[in-house]
Formats: C-alpha cells, sequence, structure tokens
C-alpha cells in the first residue's frame, strides 16, 4: 500500500512539475537583438545586453528575490549591420537593434531613403560607445591620408553594413566614387581583416569601438596595418551640417605600432527598437543594462569599449529618433530625466 501511495505522490509531484514548466515556457518572452560581424563591438554589445538580461530577468519561479514577473530569452545574432538591424525591426524580425547614430538620424528622418528605409516607427533606447570611423591600410600600400587609396584595392563594405553606409558618404564628401580605386570588396567586417593580412586588399573603412582585437589583427599581421588621418575641409563639412557625427581621436599607442594620434570623425553606436515593443520589454532590458552597468561580469566589463560609460550621456548622446516609453519610465524612475 505504502508503495502504492510512493508511486502516486511520485507522479502527482512530477505532473506538477510538468504544469509549473509549462507555465514558465507559457510566460517566457523571446527578444531578438540585431548586432554586427562576430568580431565587431556590435556582436559583443548586443550579447553584452542579453547577458544582462538574463542575469536580471529571472522569475520568482527560479527562486531569485529579485526578477521580472516572467522569464525571457534574449539571443544577439551575427547580421550585416546598422541599416540591416533597422530593417529587420522594421518588419518585425528583430525587438531591437545596434546601429550607428548616423543611420538611426536617416532612418527615423527618411533623409537617405537610398541607404536606408524611412522608418518613423522608430525608437531609441540608449547609446553605447563612440565609434570612429577608420580606414586601415596595409603598410606596403604606403596610404597617408585619403589621396593615398588612389589606385589601390579597397574594401569598402558589405551592403546594408553602417561601414558601408559611412564610407559612402566620405567618398561622397571627398567628390570620388569607386572608379578613384584600383577595385574595390564588398567583404563584412568579420572578412576583411584576414583579406588585408593575406594582401588581397589594400585598406578597409570600419566604424568601431577601441581597442578592438580585429583592429589590433590587423596591426601585428604580416599587413602591420595602420589606421590613417582623415581631415581636411570636406570632413569638417561633414561634421558642421550634421549633429551625428563628431571629430574623433584615436590616442597613440592603442594598437601596436600606432606611433602618433590618429585623427578622423565618428558616430555613436546606439541601441534602438520599435514603437510597436512592449513598454514592459523595454524597461526590462534598460533597467538589466543600467542595474549592472558596474561590477565584476557587468556590463562595463564586457569590453574595454565600455570602459567610460556614462548613464546621463547615453540617454541622450547620438539619439535623434524618439524616446521608447519604456526607456523613459526607467529613466524618470532613477531620475536620469
Amino acid at each position: 500500500m505504502k508503495k502504492i501511495i510512493s508511486t502516486i505522490s511520485a507522479a502527482t509531484m512530477l505532473f506538477a512539475l510538468s504544469l509549473a514548466t509549462m507555465s514558465i515556457a507559457k510566460a517566457t518572452e523571446f527578444l531578438t537583438i540585431g548586432t554586427g560581424g562576430p568580431t565587431g563591438v556590435y556582436f559583443q554589445t548586443g550579447n553584452a545586453i542579453c547577458q544582462m538580461v538574463h542575469k536580471a530577468a529571472i522569475s520568482a519561479e527560479h527562486g531569485r528575490k529579485k526578477g521580472t514577473s516572467k522569464p525571457y530569452r534574449c539571443t544577439a545574432p551575427s547580421t550585416g549591420g546598422s541599416t540591416y538591424n533597422i530593417g529587420q525591426i522594421m518588419q518585425g524580425e528583430f525587438q531591437f537593434g545596434v546601429a550607428q547614430s548616423d543611420w538611426q538620424y536617416h532612418a527615423y528622418n527618411g533623409t537617405r531613403p537610398d541607404k536606408v528605409k524611412p522608418f518613423n516607427g522608430l525608437r531609441a533606447v540608449f547609446s553605447v560607445h563612440p565609434e570612429p570611423f577608420q580606414i586601415w591600410a596595409r603598410k606596403k600600400a604606403k596610404v597617408k591620408d585619403f589621396k593615398g587609396l588612389k589606385g589601390k584595392i579597397v574594401n569598402i563594405g558589405n551592403p546594408g553594413s553602417g561601414q558601408r553606409g559611412t564610407m559612402e558618404v566620405l567618398m561622397e564628401a571627398k567628390g570620388v566614387d569607386t572608379s578613384f580605386f584600383k577595385s574595390t570588396q564588398e567583404l563584412t567586417s568579420s572578412k576583411q581583416v584576414e583579406a588585408l593580412c593575406n594582401g588581397v586588399i589594400d585598406a578597409y573603412g570600419y566604424s568601431v569601438g577601441f581597442p578592438n582585437g580585429a583592429m589590433e589583427e590587423a596591426a601585428v599581421c604580416a599587413a602591420k596595418a595602420a589606421p590613417i588621418n582623415l581631415t581636411g575641409p570636406e570632413v569638417q563639412k561633414l561634421i558642421d551640417d550634421n549633429g551625428f557625427y563628431a571629430k574623433a581621436v584615436i590616442p597613440k599607442g592603442t594598437y601596436t605600432g600606432q606611433k602618433k594620434d590618429v585623427t578622423t570623425f565618428g558616430v555613436m553606436a546606439t541601441v534602438v527598437t520599435s514603437a510597436d515593443v512592449s513598454e514592459e520589454m523595454v524597461y526590462t532590458v534598460v533597467k538589466a543594462v543600467f542595474e549592472n552597468l558596474e561590477g565584476e561580469y557587468g556590463f562595463k566589463d564586457q569590453h574595454k569599449a565600455f570602459m567610460y560609460l556614462d548613464p546621463k550621456n547615453m540617454i541622450k548622446n547620438g539619439l535623434s529618433a524618439p524616446l521608447h516609453p519604456g526607456a523613459i519610465k526607467y529613466y524618470k524612475e532613477k531620475g536620469l530625466m
């Protein structure tokens, strides 16, 4: 008799556990963050956000004192970059994306429909690190400035990426097109360093925070590459005419063999979403990041580019689309607005 009761009790417990598991599974919300190439800071940014979400958004059923009312499952796949991410958010495929501040501006305002589809439903969440636009050239190519790229093989970036868009903006400002180069490649950020190191290309353009591991690889491989200065009246006009651009300096010693400061211009890396994404989800993501900025294994600990993040700047720098209500709710609660 005891054996029967024990068996029934075990079955009852198993059934209850099964129901609880089903309940949790049903309550789980999934979110996807579009990033960039697997070697870039965007990829690490998206995955760092997911880590913070998973760290914070654990339901009471999981035995945590702090957490949200439901569990979240966050993924941050490698993608084509800024404009691709914005397009996927617009189509409802992604809930969030990392995007350069210039493409956030153009998407929301519809000012570059040739590069990114107008999307007035785009909403800002927060900004992350500054991203100088950099052109890296192998030593033997003897490129010192933009003029030196004439007749060289240059990777201009894959279509749909922020680096491609910014490279084309710079080319337009300089009054050149692809015929200025010997030839061009459309490699993704994850492929360009290998191509440079192997001598397949002479240079590439890339918007990326620093220091960056892939850039260091370009500096120490056979190419002995280095970033070049991007200055002059054309660049200054870009900065003066566009609030999302700013002068940027990569300090000497940032990369192996870099003996001087490199002056260029840049944007901010920003996190964006859609007006259609729920207030609760955006609030959860913002809270997860902002309340885990500091400390061991915190957000700042995930990459050196995040080292100097300041919440007061993260809620405004590089943000041209309206803030999402979920973000506003958190910022007001914490006295940041």
